[in-house]
């Protein structure tokens, strides 16, 4: 019998109802076949591609080493996780993970770049070109005329960027910087590649670098007097405040006025 007039208030409300509970039944269904699609087996990481600086690591020991750290499917896999496990990995500094569709991983690696060596020859470490202190086999490093650098370990970035100030200074007179130390209560010396020790006392690197530069201008015409050249120098004490001390090899030790203006 068929009704005209409006359907009544509970009907609707009883159509209403089924519609949701329609609804509501298809997403959890989705949900569902969502989830099952994510956690399949089918979509687990099929391939890892190793981008980058590969110098040290090649990439097949890369997926060897991190490859079982990880768990999770394509879509499961916590990235942070994987980044952390790759920077684990000897002479890598940085790695950035990246999910490529439908079933890869894309790896980009940035390895430590050694421009010296650091602590003692005991503990011997290695710094990178950022200041940064890190571990790795110290015979994987290709150059041997690396500088040997020391201090606290949170100083490391003063200590290169002190080096790299005072090396330029010195090579005016054919010195070569073989080893410089910051010691605990801030004092600074050095050792060239000729074996002369430089005791270069307290101070900033602004500091530090023009005592050096008075010591350099002077040093050659000192040395001239005695018939040497800059590299018979065997020791220098430049911690005086109008001068400094030095011992020539065959040379007694002696005291010079500082060249500052």
């Amino acid at each position: 019998m068929k009704h005209d007039g409006p359907v009544p208030i509970d009907i609707r409300l009883m159509n209403l109802a089924a519609l949701a509970l329609g609804v509501v039944a298809v997403a959890l269904l989705a949900g569902t076949v969502l989830a099952w699609i994510v956690r399949s087996p089918a979509l687990g990481i099929g391939a890892v591609r190793v981008v980058g600086d590969v110098a040290h690591n090649n990439a097949a020991t890369l997926r060897a080493n991190v490859l079982p750290q990880l768990s999770g499917g394509f879509f499961t896999l916590d990235l942070a996780r994987a980044q952390r496990a790759f920077e684990t990995v000897p002479w890598v500094r940085r790695a950035q993970v990246r999910r490529q569709f439908p079933n890869r991983l894309r790896v980009h690696l940035e390895e430590h770049r050694t421009v010296a060596f650091w602590g003692v020859a005991s503990e011997l470490r290695m710094l990178n070109s950022f200041g940064e202190v890190f571990e790795a086999n110290v015979g994987d490093v290709d150059a041997d005329d690396l500088p040997l650098l020391s201090g606290p370990d949170g100083q490391a970035g003063e200590v290169l960027a002190t080096y790299r100030a005072l090396a330029p200074v010195l090579g005016r007179i054919e010195l070569v910087v073989e080893r410089l130390s910051l010691g605990p209560r801030g004092s600074w010396s050095l050792v060239t590649e000729t074996d002369a020790q430089i005791e270069l006392g307290s101070g900033g690197r602004d500091e530090l670098v023009q005592r050096v530069e008075g010591f350099v201008k002077t040093l050659s015409q000192v040395s001239a007097r005695y018939g040497r050249s800059p590299q018979a120098l065997q020791s220098a004490d430049l911690r005086h405040a109008d001068g400094y001390a030095l011992r020539l090899r065959g040379v007694q030790t002696t005291d010079v006025k500082s060249g500052k203006q």
